[in-house]
């Protein structure tokens, strides 16, 4: 399903990226968010990123029953265009143009994190990263990483093509680098 555009309240922006609403492959980090933001708590907090009561088309108890809807039919595995369209423009109408922006920018945030992980590494380690790094001119920790774990897997490819009778039976290369 092609991304829906946020179709704008205010003045269209001349410059920047245009506003989506909400994709599919987005639900599992935008519902969370989406159920926090749109409580009347959270309304009266931020007043300039909703529509005014009066101008608002689409009730909360509107908007959280199509959201429920949306959220069984994704448990179901069945498609969710209709759905997903019908919440949308509940959520353009809902949203102010800065609110949605907001919301946006937030889920943004959320996925980089989801993206991320953070190990810790001893000084040590590091420091033999940062030499490995200089000999190898990388410009990253993920490149220098990167690089050692293709270097270890290319050696344990070859040392198992070079003796081919250590391999067990049932044992694939890929089985043998995952161990």
């Amino acid at each position: 399903m092609e991304p829906q555009a946020w179709i704008y309240q205010q003045d269209k922006p001349t410059a920047g990226r245009k506003l989506l609403l909400l994709e599919e492959a987005e639900l599992i980090f935008a519902l969370p968010l989406i159920y926090r933001l749109i409580n009347p708590e959270a309304v009266a907090s931020k007043p300039d990123w909703f529509c005014d009561a009066e101008l608002q088309r689409v009730s909360y108890t509107e908007l959280v029953t199509q959201l429920n809807e949306l959220v069984r039919l994704r448990k179901k595995t069945q498609r969710l265009d209709n759905e997903l369209k019908n919440v949308n423009k509940m959520l353009n109408q809902y949203f102010t143009d800065l609110g949605w922006r907001m919301v946006r920018k937030e889920l943004s945030q959320i996925k980089k994190r989801q993206k991320k992980s953070h190990i810790e590494v001893s000084r040590d380690i590091i420091q033999r990263l940062k030499r490995y790094m200089e000999t190898q001119k990388l410009d990253s920790f993920d490149q220098a990483i990167d690089n050692l774990l293709s270097e270890h897997d290319a050696e344990i490819s070859q040392s198992h093509l070079q003796h081919p009778d250590d391999l067990d039976d049932n044992m694939s290369v890929d089985d043998m680098l995952d161990e």
